[in-house]
């Protein structure tokens, strides 16, 4: 099937290469060799085809591990602020300018700029998260300020299912005993102790892995370590959940979903954990949490919704609705995008940006 790079078609081949990297590439010194022998090409073509799909398509956003910011000793929350609409592009570009800063949207709310923020642990951070979001707070001009830290994850990620009619399947990080990445593992992480070798292969192990034939072999060179070592930290990392994988990440409008939206739910106390576990359970959900109530937010359940369109977001909304019970709810469809990147961990910005503000 010939190739159409400006439509974005992959033929049946390139989409299950993508199903196989989403899962996770092999940590092994050529790891391409073995992605291809899975799928059933050699390492040449499995070479030319995610470049082809990195590079000129844009599908693959980024391939390289995707680690857990609480399991590194990190402090991470959900912003919500309300900004003067007038001044709205100024305060987003103000928000964005801090590094731990990794998405930053508006949404179609009162409650109108939507940011996600993570900072080291002290000593590296002197503020901490709470003076953080305070100091944006006051630097944005927002008008009010809502924390939104995580306080129970049913689920994080997704795997957007390339072959033919085979949809989204959400088959990742669930907190589901069954799956093996319960909170109490995500605490258990964060009290590891991390060397300076450590930190120095996370640092590399968080770059976009160059598409050649032995690609760990210069990121073992930057970290001081050989690439057996960097390889068995890999493993290391995700026994102790600190890593949850090392994998593609796929744009999801390249990928053929061109919709998502993330909905906030009304649910009594009593029956958050039974909704979060069946919203958790539902395929097109790529994330699922449990995040504080104010008297003027009452919602509890957040959920992340992808589809192929805004009407396939939409009915699965009311799938939930009718599953859960949940009466109430509210969709935020993001209206712009400022910000949406990686958290950097252990490099210098944070410090940096704090000694100036």
């Amino acid at each position: 099937m010939k190739q159409d790079h400006e439509s974005q078609t992959l033929d049946e081949l390139d989409a299950r290469l993508l199903d196989h990297v989403q899962r996770g590439v092999p940590l092994e010194p050529r790891p391409f060799a073995a992605l291809g022998q899975a799928v059933g090409i050699s390492e040449d073509v499995c070479l030319q085809r995610l470049g082809r799909l990195r590079r000129e398509q844009g599908v693959i956003r980024q391939i390289s591990a995707i680690f857990d910011t609480h399991a590194l000793g990190y402090a991470s929350s959900l912003v919500a602020a309300r900004i003067d609409p007038a001044h709205i592009d100024q305060a987003a570009v103000i928000i964005s300018g801090h590094p731990g800063v990794s998405h930053n949207y508006r949404r179609s709310h009162a409650f109108n700029l939507w940011y996600t923020l993570a900072v080291p642990p002290p000593p590296v951070s002197r503020l901490g998260l709470e003076k953080t979001i305070q100091r944006l707070h006051e630097l944005s001009g927002a008008i009010s300020t809502r924390a939104l830290p995580t306080l129970r994850l049913f689920k994080i990620g997704v795997n957007f299912k390339m072959t033919p009619g085979s949809g989204t399947d959400a088959e990742s990080e669930s907190s589901a005993p069954a799956q093996g990445f319960s909170q109490a593992d995500r605490e258990a992480a964060a009290g590891y102790t991390l060397s300076d070798l450590d930190k120095r292969m996370i640092l590399v192990l968080q770059q976009d892995l160059p598409l050649v034939e032995q690609p760990f072999d210069d990121w073992a060179t930057q970290a001081g370590c050989t690439v057996d070592e960097l390889l068995a930290a890999c493993q290391r990392f995700q026994e102790r959940r600190q890593m949850r994988r090392f994998s593609a990440v796929l744009r999801h409008r390249q990928a053929g979903y061109g919709a998502n939206v993330m909905t906030v739910w009304r649910v009594a106390e009593a029956d958050i954990e039974r909704c979060g576990q069946i919203m958790a359970q539902c395929a097109a959900v790529s994330h699922c949490y449990r995040r504080p109530t104010y008297d003027d937010w009452p919602y509890s359940l957040y959920t992340m919704v992808h589809g192929q369109s805004k009407d396939q977001c939409l009915a699965t909304l009311e799938t939930i609705k009718a599953q859960t019970g949940a009466e109430e709810y509210l969709p935020l469809w993001s209206l712009h995008e400022y910000k949406k990147v990686r958290v950097k961990y252990f490099t210098p910005e944070t410090a940096a940006w704090e000694a100036t503000h």
